[in-house]
């Protein structure tokens, strides 16, 4: 079975895009980015910006908005089981180089070693843009949120 993923949810002010691999099933379910409670995601971005952590997808759009961070995943569609990166097969990549080309997006994080690796294995051209860091997804026991909290806090300024 073919599994979509999201839009980019990206506004007209969006400085950074945040690229993930694949919505996790939570993610599906509740219908937005970074569903899984136990993901680190919304955790370090609000800290990152001295923000209370948000509840709801409309709290989640406004720290958004508020941080100029647009979502979006390097793989909008694909066959999966579950939520592991492992598991994708037979992936659609996302047109990255159009969505920046509309909006001011000056760096690309990637969330986890699979959107990295995507994302340059698909547009090596861009890859002065891109930041690679640590997977926020439960699965990743070791992630030191403090890695995150400065580089977004650094990006931001420049």
């Amino acid at each position: 079975m073919i599994f979509k993923g999201f839009e980019p949810y990206v506004n007209k002010n969006s400085t950074m895009l945040i690229l993930g691999s694949f919505p996790s099933v939570k993610s599906r379910e509740e219908g937005f980015y970074y569903g899984n409670k136990q993901n680190k995601f919304w955790r370090v971005v609000a800290e990152s910006f001295n923000r209370t952590l948000p509840q709801s997808i409309d709290e989640k759009k406004a720290l958004l908005e508020f941080a100029k961070i647009a979502l979006w995943d390097i793989v909008t569609a694909c066959e999966i089981k579950g939520s592991m990166d492992k598991d994708i097969i037979n992936p659609v990549i996302a047109d990255i180089p159009n969505l920046i080309s509309r909006y001011p997006v000056k760096k690309v994080v990637t969330n986890g070693a699979t959107a990295h690796k995507l994302f340059i294995g698909n547009f090596p051209e861009l890859k002065d843009l891109c930041v690679a860091l640590p997977s926020t997804s439960p699965a990743n026991a070791r992630l030191n949120v403090n890695i995150w909290i400065d580089t977004l806090r650094k990006l931001q300024r420049t």
